[in-house]
């Protein structure tokens, strides 16, 4: 496990295999996006003196809560930010939110979408003014729902049910970036290539990636733009194309 020691507003932490924490940071406190673990996230916490007041978790699935308890042992005040269908699943949740709910983090406006399809109570948080007043790029923490340059699988979910929280996503301001929560991106495009040879977004967006991952580098956070244009899933027209890409990608 790799920690961070560049504090950035919204930094990355690597854990278990290809797990991505986010950490979004405004002064002395934070902020942190589905902790599969606790321990370098209290590490990271501590050496950059910061205090948690918050986390947010997108599903229930064991790799975005489990660190969670931890935190809440370190960090009892902090809130835990989830959606009100899942109270059985994630049971330590102290602030209950749906579909259309807005609230405020850090001084800036949190928006909830529903994205239901790898669960069916995902949830995904849109921070449309940005993370901070100084970085106003809008935001978005999808979880598993939409990967880079990928989609997560349909484990409670339909085609349609994905291919609808997939175009909510979209329809975002093509500069927002996407806080996904693994690094697949890799992966995702050499079986995109693999499927469109002649598409010349996928091959060079593949191109750049394997050059940051020969380094070591994330691939991540990339942009909605960037997925309008190199994600199949995103390109999908329909639920009916999305599903067939689904069947292909599991079987891949």
């Amino acid at each position: 496990m790799s920690l961070v020691s560049e504090r950035k507003a919204i930094q990355p932490l690597p854990v278990l295999q290809d797990n991505i924490i986010w950490i979004w940071s405004r002064g002395s406190e934070a902020v942190v996006v589905d902790p599969a673990v606790a321990e370098p996230v209290i590490q990271t916490l501590q050496q950059q003196k910061l205090t948690l007041i918050a986390v947010l978790q997108t599903h229930h699935h064991a790799d975005h809560i489990g660190g969670t308890p931890a935190l809440l042992d370190q960090w009892p005040q902090a809130a835990v930010i989830a959606s009100g269908q899942d109270r059985r699943r994630i049971p330590f949740q102290t602030q209950s939110v749906s579909a259309g709910t807005r609230f405020h983090l850090l001084g800036m406006p949190v928006d909830v979408i529903d994205v239901r399809a790898h669960t069916n109570a995902h949830l995904a948080f849109v921070l449309p003014d940005g993370c901070s007043p100084a970085e106003t790029t809008p935001a978005l923490f999808c979880g598993d729902t939409l990967f880079s340059g990928g989609c997560g699988r349909l484990f409670e979910g339909s085609p349609d049910d994905m291919h609808r929280a997939l175009q909510k996503l979209a329809a975002l301001p093509e500069s927002t970036r996407v806080y996904c929560a693994h690094e697949y991106t890799e992966g995702n495009l050499h079986w995109a290539h693999a499927l469109k040879p002649d598409d010349q977004a996928i091959k060079a967006r593949l191109r750049d990636v394997v050059e940051l991952r020969s380094h070591g580098q994330l691939t991540v956070p990339s942009t909605i733009g960037e997925e309008r244009r190199s994600n199949l899933f995103l390109r999908a027209e329909s639920a009916e194309e999305l599903g067939d890409l689904r069947k292909l990608k599991d079987a891949w």
